[in-house]
């Protein structure tokens, strides 16, 4: 299992952040994902590309590096 780190830029309610941590959730490898205002980190077998478009599918209007 790898450890993934994301930033984000823009959230700003806790409903983005529940957003966020089912859509991280709902993909196959991640394990477990900790999901705050400022960032996440996912424990998993799961590519840092597929978090990021995971999240930028939301469609949240936030940035994720």
């Amino acid at each position: 299992m790898a450890l993934q780190s994301l930033t984000f830029h823009g959230v700003t309610s806790a409903e983005q952040v529940n957003k966020i941590t089912t859509a991280l959730m709902m993909l196959d490898g991640v394990d477990s994902a900790e999901v705050g205002r400022y960032g996440a980190e996912v424990v998993g077998r799961v590519k840092r590309e597929a978090l990021i478009k995971a999240v930028e599918k939301l469609k949240l209007g936030i940035k994720v590096t």
